[in-house]
């Protein structure tokens, strides 16, 4: 039965895990007032009729803090990036040279780094309730190993082993949203 225990704890660990790297994908979403590629992550550009991730229809690259530019393969695609940054509520203002898009990042102001900061503190919050679904979940199965024959005492000692695991990521949680908050508050 202690291997079904280690598999239920593996399992915990390895969603948690998952849980966290979401996160982090989540927040580098999250500008900080410095250009960077993975900005544009979530925006889709009409190719050719099928719904395409920019990175994959252009070359998106970061000469300065302050500036983004799209080279898209395809010439005849660029008035289609730019529709796309323009409908993605970035906020960014693309400018067309005909040959690249050059979007220009401006500094944050205060309300609007408050308003990331609320941001990032959501999809921190959305994390701990996903880590939470997964203990609970973890503790589900745990009862149904006892209702299978496991003894008592081991049932308590995973279960104490799964809420260990949920503290241990529910601070790695919390130190990524504070890496992250210090980073929007830094001008």
């Amino acid at each position: 039965m202690t291997d079904e225990i280690n598999e239920v704890l593996n399992q915990t660990r390895s969603a948690m895990d998952k849980a966290i790297g979401h996160l982090g994908s989540e927040l580098s979403k999250i500008r900080a007032g410095k250009a960077n590629p993975s900005m544009l992550d979530g925006i889709y550009v009409d190719y050719y009729g099928a719904p395409t991730p920019l990175n994959q229809a252009a070359n998106v690259n970061s000469p300065d803090p302050r500036t983004l530019v799209i080279q898209a393969w395809d010439k005849s695609l660029i008035p289609e990036i730019e529709k796309a940054i323009l409908e993605s509520n970035l906020g960014l203002n693309p400018q067309n040279d005909g040959e690249v898009i050059r979007l220009n990042i401006p500094p944050l102001t205060e309300e609007r780094r408050k308003i990331l900061v609320k941001t990032a503190k959501s999809e921190a919050e959305n994390s701990k309730i996903a880590i939470r679904s997964i203990r609970k979940e973890s503790n589900e199965k745990i009862k149904k190993l006892q209702k299978d024959g496991l003894a008592e005492d081991l049932a308590k000692d995973a279960e104490a082993s799964v809420q260990q695991i949920t503290d241990q990521h529910i601070v790695r949680v919390d130190e990524v949203s504070a890496a992250k908050e210090k980073e929007i508050m830094t001008v």
